[in-house]
This record gives structure tokens, C-alpha cells and sequence, in this order.
């Protein structure tokens, strides 16, 4: 397996960060084991070793070379719909990043920020009921994910915040991991991460049953995309560099979550386990709709923004890097 990836030339701690030269040439066979043993605990298909080569490897050989000349803590943003591997695509980089240079990093969720159960009730019976659902700008807590990684930037040991989906809330603060601080890298990832607010103009027509019939008056995106504009825009701001897994399309999003229940069904059935609310294919869609807005402006406008974009096909696997 041929591929791209650096060696350090010269690496030292100095208390406040960590410095080093980054020299590209052929992948050390060294990490052949390292993307396997990944492969492997991540239940990947093989040939995502392939992918790893021919995509990943140079954007991370463009990442390490901008890491190398940045003052202070460098962070990476990948934005991608559901089921387009975002998640995958963190945990990769960080796994790379300390594997081939020992780089102290972490990869973070917007998932894990999400207000906690009693804050979105809240919303829902002072604002707009659908912001009972998590998910949405406007249902995270921007705040504490800002102070999070801006924490982990200083000379603190800094609790990451951890959120249950099966229970719908935030784990107790003494639940959450420790990291020690600073770090070299910061991996963020996010559905919505870095779509931009619409104009006023673009939320007056529904783009689904559900804004149709659950937001007649429009008052929830109003809400929602107000929020980004207020709070989202400044998390943003502290992404240094951008990936964009682009799916093909919003309908192409709605299969691939489909297959994802379905997974997770079949997994419930064989192994009998607990605490996993599977959803029918009509409770999917409308869930799926809550998203379909702020995903159908990104897939129009994040191309122009990010560093890098990720064409996906249909099988949910790279076609090309516009």
C-alpha cells in the first residue's frame, strides 16, 4: 500500500507547545498496523484502507505541514450530514496524527454539547415545541463547547462533556473524561459545523411536511437560524481548517440513516441489548426533516468555504475532491 506521510525532523515540549518540522514522503509501513487495528475496531470495509491512501493521506500531509508553523493549538473542523463518516473520518485523524508524530489530540462531537434534557423542554414550552428535539442550532450548548476548546488550548486538565442519547441528557459532570492540557490538535465534528444562517428571505417557504404542519408561522427556523447567526458563527470562527464529507444529496442522507436503524435493529435482535429506541421508517423521516434545512443550505454553500470537500457517491464512498 503506497501513500503519503511525514516524519518529525525535530520535536520538543516546552511546557506551552509542542514544536516540530513536518517533511512529507512515502507512508512508514509502520502504520500499516495502526490503520488496520483502526479498520478493524471501527468495523470498517477493507477497502477503507484504500481510501485512507488515496484521500486522507494527502489532506493530512496538508494538515501536519500547517500545524507545524501554527502558534498554539490547531483546530480541524469536519462537517458532514449523517452517515457520511465524519465521525470515522476524526477519529482517523487523530489516531494518524499521534501515531506518525505523537501529537497530543482529541476529537469532539457537537453531539456532546447538546443542552441537557431539561433545557430543551424549556425551549420547547417558552419558544417552539420541536426544540424538544436534539439536534438543531439552537439545541446545543455553544457556550460550554467554546469554553471546552478554548480550555484545551491553555495549560489546564479540562473535563470533556459527555452526552447519553439513550437516555436523552448529558452525563453528570463527575462521569465526564479528564484530558491534561495544552493540546497540539483539536478535531471538532458536526453535522451543521460551519453552515452558515440564511437570509431572512429563504425561511418564508416550508421546505417539508413538518415546517408545514409544526411551523406554520415559521417561528422554529426563525429560532433556529437565529441562532446560528448569534452563537454558532463565533464556534466557527475557531476552526482553523474545514472538511466537508459532501453527501450527494438530502434524499441520498434519509437511506443512510435508514440503513443505520436498521443496523442498529439487527444488532438489538442478535445480542438482546437495551436502551436503543428503534425508530419505523415514517417516525425517520419526519426526525430526519427537523435536519433537512440547515443540511440543504450546507450542501449548497459549505463547498465554498471549506479547505477541503469530499465528494460522496451514493454507496457513501468518495468519488472525487473538488
Amino acid at each position: 500500500m503506497a501513500g503519503r506521510a511525514g516524519s518529525i525532523n525535530n520535536i520538543c515540549y516546552n511546557g506551552k507547545k509542542r514544536a516540530f518540522q513536518y517533511t512529507k514522503h512515502f507512508m512508514d509501513p509502520a502504520l500499516l498496523p495502526v490503520i488496520d487495528t483502526f479498520i478493524r475496531e471501527e468495523k470498517l470495509p477493507a477497502d477503507y484502507a484504500a481510501t485512507v491512501e488515496q484521500w486522507f493521506m494527502p489532506v493530512l500531509d496538508d494538515i501536519l505541514s500547517r500545524v507545524s508553523v501554527h502558534e498554539g493549538t490547531f483546530v480541524i473542523g469536519v462537517s458532514g450530514s449523517q452517515g457520511s463518516g465524519k465521525s470515522t473520518l476524526a477519529a482517523l485523524l487523530v489516531r494518524l496524527m499521534h501515531a506518525m508524530l505523537g501529537l497530543r489530540c482529541i476529537n469532539l462531537s457537537i453531539d456532546d454539547f447538546y443542552l441537557t434534557h431539561a433545557e430543551r423542554q424549556e425551549l420547547a414550552a417558552t419558544v417552539h415545541p420541536l426544540l424538544a428535539t436534539r439536534g438543531v442550532p439552537g439545541t446545543h450548548d455553544v457556550g460550554l463547547a467554546m469554553d471546552t476548546i478554548n480550555a484545551l488550548k491553555r495549560q489546564v486538565t479540562v473535563a470533556i462533556p459527555r452526552f447519553d442519547k439513550a437516555v436523552d441528557d448529558r452525563q453528570p459532570h463527575e462521569q465526564w473524561p479528564t484530558v491534561p492540557a495544552p493540546l497540539d490538535v483539536i478535531v471538532l465534528e458536526g453535522w451543521c459545523l460551519s453552515v452558515d444562517a440564511q437570509p431572512e428571505s429563504a425561511l418564508a417557504v416550508p421546505v417539508n411536511d413538518l415546517e408545514s404542519s409544526e411551523d406554520c408561522d415559521g417561528a422554529w427556523r426563525r429560532y433556529v437560524n437565529e441562532a446560528i447567526r448569534r452563537d454558532y458563527e463565533a464556534l466557527y470562527g475557531l476552526v482553523d481548517y474545514l472538511v466537508m464529507l459532501k453527501a450527494p444529496s438530502f434524499d441520498m442522507v434519509f437511506e443512510w440513516r435508514q440503513n443505520q436503524e436498521d443496523k442498529l435493529a439487527a444488532m438489538v435482535s442478535e445480542t438482546g441489548a437495551a436502551g436503543h429506541r428503534i425508530m419505523t421508517p415514517e417516525q425517520l423521516r419526519r426526525f430526519i426533516q427537523h435536519y433537512e434545512r440547515v443540511t440543504r443550505h450546507g450542501l449548497d454553500t459549505l463547498p465554498q468555504k471549506a479547505d477541503v470537500v469530499f465528494q460522496l457517491n451514493e454507496r457513501q464512498t468518495i468519488d472525487k475532491r473538488l
